[in-house]
């Protein structure tokens, strides 16, 4: 294995306890290889960027994934604790959920099934592709160097297809049923934060917020416009008897309000989607969402309006009403960055194209690889600290960029990785030599570079 530097060497050894003493090396020199191979992150490319190709042990590093005793779980936990530790010292925990669709094929891969592509659709046309579902929960935390916020993924669970559970004779489990089990999850992990928690209209269901608001978790998601709305339940009389009511008076829906112009806006600016300070125009009010047989759910709604005209009107809900519109729209927006995450991960990092069929690699791999993208922002956030000038933009003659991206961290941790092959003096006349097998590595991986 490459010489890691003290500071990279700890970070690692945090998650060594994880795993055997014997399995160890094995999953340390899988983790820095996928930093360092370029295009698929297969075992085999991981072998070859580290010089391990001739090795005659090979097997041991697939039996990492699809065979050694390890918990995934308990990695994200130790992932987390980093990522709070190094970009959330303090203050409110702010995570976004979504789901996302590896784009798979073959028959040996059981949890496979078939999903609308987001990313291939539009309003008008719907494409679907055979793949794996993944739900997964992201840190929307504010990375000081980047200037933006990223989300830094940390627990990604497997949504498995319904045909994947009528094959075991067993209840289909759907999306909400993931994301109350991954919140539950956070709250266990973080008893003392407050915690907030962003997704899209997927999860805007009755049993989840009711949920969240039971285990003392603020939702926000977008508001379906013909949602029943009541006021809240009037206070109960001592002489009364029975059950006690859950709403009160039936109010008019938010499309009947807006369409007869009933609203009453208030004009401010909000951060929108990391493009700085932005007029908008805010309504908001309290009410409980109900359906019968379904838990009733006190919460804020606010409805965001473009003056300009730009972005479409959206009604958004929080399950914790003392929260602002302000507040709650500009969190909202942060769950632009998940989107975000999940192209990067894609274009820097490999997922979709790892090639492991059995169903324990499977549920080990692909978490491990949007685990890396956090763990490549903490590395590129001890470099800043300890170097500022090793972390720096790419900019050409025909692009200015003025802030670090994704890659530009990459590039900076895989720059200081490969600093271990070389040996040099400490006198700036003396030539630097880099020795023979590393050389011929180096051509090997620039002449088959994809």
């Amino acid at each position: 294995m490459l010489n890691l530097s003290a500071d990279f060497l700890a970070v690692f050894q945090l998650f060594a306890p994880l795993f055997s003493s014997s399995v160890w090396p094995y999953a340390c020199n899988l983790m820095v290889g996928a930093l360092l191979a370029p295009g698929r992150r297969t075992v085999s490319a991981i072998l070859r960027v580290l010089g391990c190709s001739q090795s005659r042990r090979f097997q041991n590093y697939h039996r990492v994934l699809n065979r050694a005793v390890w918990s995934a779980r308990q990695a994200s936990k130790v992932l987390l604790g980093l990522l709070i530790e190094t970009f959330a010292p303090e203050g409110a925990l702010v995570f976004g959920v979504d789901e996302t669709i590896e784009r798979r094929w073959g028959a040996k891969i059981s949890a496979r099934g078939i999903y609308r592509d987001a990313a291939r659709s539009s309003k008008s046309v719907t494409n679907k592709t055979s793949g794996l579902r993944w739900v997964s929960v992201q840190l929307l935390a504010g990375v000081s160097w980047a200037q933006s916020i990223w989300a830094l993924p940390f627990l990604t669970v497997l949504a498995p297809s319904r045909r994947y559970f009528q094959r075991l004779g067993r209840k289909p489990r759907t999306l909400v049923e993931s994301a109350r089990r991954a919140i539950a999850q956070v709250r266990r992990w973080c008893p003392q934060r407050e915690l907030i928690f962003v997704g899209d209209a997927t999860y805007a269901a009755l049993e989840l917020l009711a949920f969240a608001q039971r285990v003392g978790v603020t939702l926000i998601t977008p508001l379906r416009w013909d949602a029943n709305l009541f006021a809240p339940a009037p206070r109960r009389a001592r002489h009364r008897k029975g059950r006690p009511r859950l709403k009160g008076s039936a109010l008019p829906k938010l499309s009947q309000r807006l369409a007869a112009g009933s609203l009453r806006w208030r004009r401010t600016w909000i951060e929108w989607h990391g493009r700085g300070r932005r007029t908008v125009k805010l309504a908001t009010g309290q009410a409980v969402w109900y359906h019968p047989g379904k838990p009733p759910v006190a919460l804020r709604w606010v409805i965001v309006r473009d003056p300009r005209g730009e972005f479409e009107t959206r009604a958004l809900l929080c399950t914790d009403p003392s929260k602002t519109a302000r507040q709650i729209v500009e969190l909202y927006t942060r769950r632009w960055q998940v989107e975000v995450t999940f192209e990067e991960v894609r274009a820097h990092l490999g997922v979709e194209s790892q090639r492991q069929w059995n169903d324990q690699a499977i549920n080990r791999t692909t978490p491990a690889l949007l685990g890396l993208f956090s763990l490549v922002t903490v590395l590129a956030h001890q470099l800043h600290s300890r170097a500022p000038k090793a972390l720096q933009p790419r900019p050409t003659a025909w692009y200015t960029k003025d802030k670090i991206t994704f890659s530009d961290a990459l590039a900076a941790v895989r720059r200081q990785l490969w600093s271990g092959i070389f040996s040099g003096s400490l006198l700036k006349r003396d030539i630097e030599e880099i020795n023979r097998p590393a050389l011929r590595r180096f051509t090997d991986l620039l002449c088959y570079a994809q």
